[in-house]
């Protein structure tokens, strides 16, 4: 019996070791399930943040015009805008890759082309936007532009390649006059290199002609880009043209013919090269004074007095080495007719500068071979003390008979 008591109390320490490890059991347990339970309400929430970030873009890109719109117009009818973001880039393109060149707005909300578009032309747009989370959205549109039922052109002057004198400038004359004159010459560019500023001078409503403020360097090589295609010239009528033309400026020479004395002085790179005798406008019909261009040279041509306004006063069919100076019929050309003798001692012409020659041409000894063989279209020729008046600057290649002031107030 003594011994009943002592493995009652053996028992009880047993259960209550037990009960311990139990308690510590749990207690370890709770902590794990409470450290799991916190670990997943983590990455729940990352996975849910992924997911608002991952979500729609709040920003949306309009394309004016509508996908698949044509017949569209080449001015002002193209603009790209962002709502709720911004435009990250915007790639505009025609159907064989050309991209065409534009300009963020607004901070970023808006896409303008730089210029106008050609006609008949599809373009694709693609805009890539983004909110202010980043998020971005794309939009894509193709669109075709107006087809025109009427079109201009520009003739221009000189001819790409061509090897011209100082004083030539960049003429451009048009098929069509020209109601808006600002789109027309937006879309010509004139650069020289050296560079030097090139401003464009209307002349009525169908020429422009572009020139610095002095005469070409020698050696500028001069370029003109023509970006008609496109251009709304006059209301319907468009133009229809890109082309990029090149020439090249020579060696300065200019000659300054004296009405009065009856001479001409050959000056080329600054230095006197030599002094010929002439024969200018007899009294009643005087040579321009003023700064004209050589515009073209024929070996021979026919000279008639009904051409320009003379009926038939004269009519020589094989005038030698004619170089033309004005549009209206002013000429430096040889003369066989008068005679040596008249040559630095009379003025003769109908208003012409002739120089000594023999006919046919054929004597390369004689001054008017010599002019014509040293020459190029574009030299300058200065006429003074002539009985008459300062031939218009539109009069041919007469551009230099306005001042550089002159020239540029005509803005329009």
């Amino acid at each position: 019996m003594s011994g009943e008591p002592e493995r009652r109390s053996v028992r009880q320490r047993g259960v209550r070791r037990r009960a311990r490890r139990g308690a510590a059991a749990a207690l370890a347990l709770g902590s794990v399930l409470l450290a799991a339970g916190c670990g997943g309400d983590a990455d729940a929430k990352g996975k849910s943040d992924k997911a608002h970030a991952a979500g729609p873009s709040k920003a949306a890109v309009t394309i004016a015009p509508r996908d698949g719109a044509e017949s569209v117009a080449t001015s002002g009818a193209l603009a790209v805008t962002a709502r709720g973001g911004k435009l990250l880039s915007v790639k505009v393109k025609d159907a064989e890759g050309h991209e065409v060149p534009g300009g963020m707005s607004g901070g970023g909300t808006g896409w303008r082309p730089a210029g106008h578009l050609g006609t008949a032309t599809t373009y694709t747009v693609d805009a890539v936007a983004a909110d202010d989370r980043g998020r971005k959205t794309t939009r894509h549109a193709r669109f075709t532009t107006l087809t025109p039922e009427e079109t201009f052109t520009a003739s221009y002057t000189p001819e790409d390649g061509q090897r011209v004198g100082v004083g030539m400038p960049v003429s451009l004359r048009f098929s069509r006059g020209i109601t808006d004159p600002a789109a027309v010459e937006k879309a010509v560019e004139v650069s020289a290199d050296p560079a030097v500023p090139v401003e464009g001078h209307w002349f009525g409503n169908d020429r422009l002609d572009f020139r610095p403020e002095k005469y070409w360097a020698p050696g500028t090589k001069v370029t003109l880009r023509l970006r008609l295609d496109g251009v709304e010239g006059r209301p319907g009528v468009y133009g229809e043209q890109s082309r990029k033309i090149t020439f090249t400026v020579g060696r300065s020479q200019i000659s300054t013919v004296d009405a009065r004395s009856k001479k001409m002085t050959v000056v080329r790179d600054g230095k006197k090269l030599k002094t010929l005798l002439i024969s200018a406008g007899a009294p009643g019909t005087e040579t321009y004074n003023g700064r004209m261009v050589i515009s073209e040279k024929l070996p021979v041509t026919r000279m008639n007095g009904a051409t320009v306004g003379f009926g038939g006063q004269y009519d020589i069919k094989d005038v030698p080495h004619a170089m033309r100076l004005s549009t209206s019929g002013t000429f430096i050309h040889g003369n066989y007719w008068s005679g040596q003798g008249a040559f630095g001692s009379r003025n003769a012409s109908h208003g012409c500068v002739g120089l000594f020659d023999q006919r046919g041409g054929g004597d390369p000894a004689t001054p008017a071979a010599w002019f014509f063989r040293n020459s190029l279209i574009g030299d300058v020729v200065v006429v003074k003390n002539s009985h008459d008046e300062t031939i218009r600057p539109d009069n041919g290649f007469s551009d230099w008979n306005l001042s550089w002031q002159e020239w540029t107030a005509d803005r329009r």
